[in-house]
């Protein structure tokens, strides 16, 4: 029981976060720290961090002894940041595997809070206005991923969701217009050389 108890100490010293912080906890994406209450559960003492969810109207407990495992971490530093702006504009990588089993890798990924592998999601499930439609699940996932990378964009550079969406959406018509610009210089060059 003593061990316990110094267990709970140390806890309790080793807050990773703070009240009015803003974390991304991996399956609900981006939160607000509003509190760290001590509550009895099951006669033993523990420290839960209280985050709110706005756009979830969601409230979530988690032990402050649980938070690394669980997978909670602070926003992405500007860095990561944009290494997943520059992911959106990378070549779609869409393995030739059924869906169903791409749908469970893309709902890990989206799931797993990691910023980069969430805008990989946006990149590989993106359509613009001239390419096919897309099936309701893959629509379902991409919106899923595009709100969840699109939060915690707003919340590292302190914009609107409005001019997230923005912002994320400007990247990838970005990267479709440049590889568009590609295969018409390529065109151009094949025609060239085949009236020579």
């Amino acid at each position: 029981m003593r061990k316990v108890m110094n267990m709970a100490a140390k806890a309790i010293n080793k807050l990773s976060f703070k009240i009015d912080q803003l974390i991304v906890y991996p399956t609900h994406g981006v939160g607000e720290v509003t509190a760290i209450e001590t509550e009895e559960i099951a006669g033993l003492e523990l420290q839960l961090y209280v985050i709110k969810f706005e756009k979830e109207k969601m409230t979530l407990r988690v032990p402050v002894a649980k938070a690394n495992s669980v997978g909670m971490r602070e926003l992405s530093n500007e860095g990561f940041l944009k290494k997943s702006l520059k992911t959106l504009t990378g070549r779609p990588r869409v393995k030739r595997t059924m869906w169903s089993r791409r749908a469970q890798e893309y709902e890990a990924k989206i799931n797993s809070g990691e910023i980069l592998l969430v805008a990989e999601v946006v990149r590989d499930l993106y359509r613009s206005e001239s390419q096919p439609e897309q099936s309701y699940s893959e629509r379902q996932l991409y919106e899923a991923a595009l709100e969840r990378l699109s939060l915690e964009v707003g919340a590292i550079k302190q914009i609107e969701d409005a001019a997230a969406i923005a912002l994320v959406l400007e990247q990838l018509n970005t990267g479709v217009a440049s590889r568009q610009k590609k295969l018409d210089a390529a065109e151009a060059a094949a025609d060239d050389s085949a009236v020579a």
